[in-house]
């Protein structure tokens, strides 16, 4: 069970409370976006026109919060939207966040996820308030080695492909800004408390967008066809949607109360033993499935991705007070649980969203 003072933190604190949401339109801002509303927030959220189908629309983002359609690079635009609303919380979930993708657009990739970033950072410092502000990375942040010990929030950053180079250039703006204008010893006078979260591999309904592997097997299994597994042995540390949600409120929560301690980078992943192979994970989504089958693809001019990657959440365990709740097993099933309920009836899909995320707060 989890702690009750650290569940009493994060439902009350935000009651009443404006909250500055970036990337609302997609699918991890859309939960966070569903969760924020049902704790009695309100939310402004900045962010691209949402894609026809996405989970945004299913749950009818717009009547959920203030909804400003606008690009995280305009720097003017976004500063105006921060500083009219005065938010008591930032959270930064905007981004490019696909490694393939990043090869075809690394200008764009960059730009969105370093620029982003700073933009964020530069329109508080015109913000004349108290406010906490959490900025949403990758556990692909880090110099990946391809070796099994896993890696802490010290280790050096780095990044081979351009989405794992962004994000990791966002987390030295991130550095650099806390350091130069939201130093702690000087809190008392900005009033700022700035942290980071890494996490990635995120599962959960509502996720279609393109090189993921649950719309893969999704749309795979909707027409009967071999799922395409393209690298079966690579290790990655996923998680359902819900696990870093709760992550970054249960962080602003502490960050409200104790400004200076929280203001650092989290990782957010689960525990060793649900650090899955890619094989793993559809061989597990096809058992829940209860049908289909999956054919690995061998294509030599892919391009390159890292293979191991696993995540130290211990500080974040014993310091945030934060832990996974959900193995595995029941993280693929609540997922597929969605998706049926997508392609069998969407008329209860808002419903089944907002089930899921009850059921995890009381568990």
């Amino acid at each position: 069970m989890e702690s009750m003072v650290i569940r009493n933190e994060y439902e009350t604190c935000y009651r009443n409370k404006k909250v500055f949401l970036t990337g609302h339109t997609g699918f991890k801002g859309s939960w966070m976006l569903c969760w924020l509303q049902m704790l009695g927030a309100e939310v402004k959220g900045y962010s691209l026109k949402a894609e026809e189908t996405s989970l945004y629309n299913e749950i009818h983002g717009d009547h959920l919060c203030q909804s400003i359609i606008a690009d995280i690079r305009d720097q003017d635009k976004l500063r105006t939207e921060i500083l009219e609303f005065q938010p008591d919380f930032i959270f930064h979930l905007a981004a490019q966040p696909l490694v393939r993708r990043s090869y075809d657009i690394p200008t764009e990739t960059f730009e969105v996820n370093m620029l982003g970033t700073m933009y964020i950072l530069d329109a508080v410092r015109y913000l004349h308030k108290p406010c906490a502000i959490i900025l949403i990375t990758t556990d692909k942040v880090y110099e990946n080695k391809e070796w099994h010990y896993p890696y802490r929030e010290s280790d050096r950053l780095g990044g081979y492909d351009p989405y794992s180079a962004s994000k990791a250039t966002a987390e030295l703006v991130i550095s650099s800004y806390r350091n130069s204008f939201f130093n702690l010893e000087q809190y008392n006078e900005h009033t700022k408390s700035i942290a980071s979260a890494r996490a990635g591999n995120v599962i959960g309904g509502g996720d279609w967008s393109k090189d993921r592997i649950i719309p893969d097997i999704v749309r795979s299994l909707q027409a009967n066809v071999p799922i395409p597994v393209r690298n079966p042995k690579a290790i990655r540390p996923w998680q359902h949607v819900l696990e870093p949600v709760h992550g970054y409120l249960v962080l602003g929560a502490q960050m409200a109360l104790n400004p200076v301690k929280f203001s650092e980078s989290w990782n957010f992943g689960p525990f060793m033993e649900d650090a899955l192979t890619v094989q793993e994970l559809v061989e597990t989504a096809i058992q829940v499935w209860g049908t289909g089958q999956y054919a690995l693809v061998h294509n030599e001019a892919q391009p390159h991705e890292a293979g191991l990657l696993k995540l130290d959440i211990s500080k974040t365990v014993n310091e945030l007070k934060w832990k996974p709740k959900l193995n595995s097993q029941i993280g693929i099933q609540m997922t597929l649980d969605w998706f049926k309920c997508y392609l069998e009836s969407r008329e209860g899909i808002q419903e089944l969203t907002k089930r899921q995320i009850e059921e995890y707060m009381q568990s």
